[in-house]
């Protein structure tokens, strides 16, 4: 597999502000890249780069086989963004804006009706393509602006935070989208987002702060080094005493919580041994796997609940 994105030491300051602060990764054709950190980390500066809207301060970029800051009017060619925030007419037609975007890139009328009529048929928006966009639900709205951005065919799309504000069932429904997309276009995403169990989906994810690239692997591999499994247990009370002292002996870090004992365990399979010297004693028990969540939280510093 081709790497279709490569950053090398790509920095971007703002007088002593180092909102890129030298950067380095790459991203395989065909996959989903998840970019997440905190608001302010750098996620948006280093989007608006590699996309040509910024001007590096130092190092270098190859996006789809193109030189950042030499080949950028290729480049804009090449790739489609999602920002956050809805960028669409809300007065004009679905079609109407369809169209203004795409002869931006398209001249031939016919070339661009049927470009409009297959994103409008993967995205399911034939039957809003007549109606105002301002009229759209916010998951239809969307698909509207994935759609502007697919019209050109771009080899790379960039969704910065696309579910932002939408509700769960929306949310599934712009997933499903995105998922299409990746198995009939061969397209490669680069996501960034809040929402951890979203970024569980990427094959590759890059975790930045400050500035700087602080973490990269695959969610599993994160979730491996810096999630830990809890195994909660709902003890009989006169044995309280005893579980305590066992989990002590075994060297397992615990706390008691609304009379259960939730205890941290390197994986789940480490709990067996445990499980079968205590389960005359307990009620019941659960294992909840370490999440994203759990990575982000442990590789960005913030203070979430403790074990």
């Amino acid at each position: 597999m081709s790497e279709i994105l490569k950053v090398n030491h790509l920095k971007k300051y703002f007088h002593e502000v180092k909102a890129v602060d030298d950067i380095s990764f790459s991203v395989e054709r065909g996959e989903m890249f998840g970019f997440l950190g905190v608001n302010g980390a750098g996620k948006s500066t280093t989007i608006s780069m590699l996309c040509t809207l910024l001007k590096p301060t130092g190092g270098e970029a190859e996006v789809a086989g193109c030189v950042l800051g030499k080949e950028d009017e290729e480049i804009k060619r090449r790739i489609g963004v999602v920002y956050q925030w809805n960028v669409l007419d809300d007065l004009l037609t679905v079609k109407e804006n369809l169209i203004c975007r795409g002869s931006l890139y398209e001249k031939d009328k016919r070339k661009l009706k049927k470009r409009m009529e297959y994103v409008c048929e993967i995205l399911a928006l034939s039957d809003v393509v007549r109606r105002p966009y301002g009229k759209l639900s916010g998951g239809q709205k969307r698909r509207c602006e994935i759609g502007a951005a697919l019209l050109h065919t771009p080899e790379i799309l960039f969704l910065d935070e696309p579910t932002t504000g939408l509700d769960p069932a929306t949310r599934k429904s712009v997933w499903q989208t995105i998922g299409r997309l990746q198995k009939e276009m061969k397209m490669t995403v680069f996501l960034t987002t809040h929402y951890m169990e979203e970024a569980a989906k990427a094959n590759h994810i890059g975790i930045i702060e400050k500035g700087k690239m602080v973490q990269y692997g695959t969610p599993f591999a994160l979730k491996e080094e810096f999630a830990k499994d809890r195994l909660i247990i709902r003890y009989q009370p006169k044995k309280r005493d005893s579980i305590e002292g066992l989990l002590k002996d075994t060297g397992f870090l615990y706390k008691i919580k609304d009379e259960k004992i939730i205890a941290t365990i390197p994986k789940t399979v480490a709990s067996i041994p445990l499980l079968e010297r205590i389960e005359h004693d307990i009620e019941g028990f659960e294992v909840i796997q370490g999440s994203m969540d759990d990575v982000f939280l442990n590789v960005t510093g913030i203070k979430g609940e403790k074990i």
